[in-house]
């Protein structure tokens, strides 16, 4: 297989899961927390339309934010998971330029003539 398989689930199957009342799970899509995909007119959820159910859960229920509060820190969370991933790249970027500026320099070590441009005249000194 090639491509990686994902589980996803129907809305009722959602709603049992995470012991919520599909309207519930309606009114988060209403609001554009979770998007899921439609097949044949049925809701389907993926894991991480799941997973991001819990957390508003988890924010609604247990921390007793409200749809506003869950919307500002779910927008909070996606850009800091976007400057995250941003600054992992810049860094993996900084690593391959630091490997390549250390196998330059030592490819220099290994001559350590220096290249003289064409037409340039050189002093060379006399070692004891």
């Amino acid at each position: 297989m090639t491509r990686k398989q994902t589980a996803v689930y129907m809305i009722s199957v959602v709603s049992e899961m995470l012991g919520v009342h599909p309207q519930t799970l309606r009114l988060y899509e209403r609001e554009g927390f979770v998007h899921p995909s439609r097949r044949a007119g049925v809701r389907i959820y993926s894991e991480d339309d799941v997973e991001r159910i819990r957390a508003i859960i988890n924010l609604t229920r247990d921390m007793g934010v409200n749809l506003a509060g869950v919307e500002v820190i779910l927008s909070m969370r996606e850009r800091m998971q976007k400057l995250q991933d941003e600054m992992e790249h810049m860094m993996f970027e900084m690593r391959e330029e630091f490997m390549r500026e250390l196998s330059r320099r030592e490819a220099e070590m290994k001559h350590p003539l220096a290249k003289v441009p064409e037409g340039k005249i050189i002093k060379v000194r006399k070692m004891r």
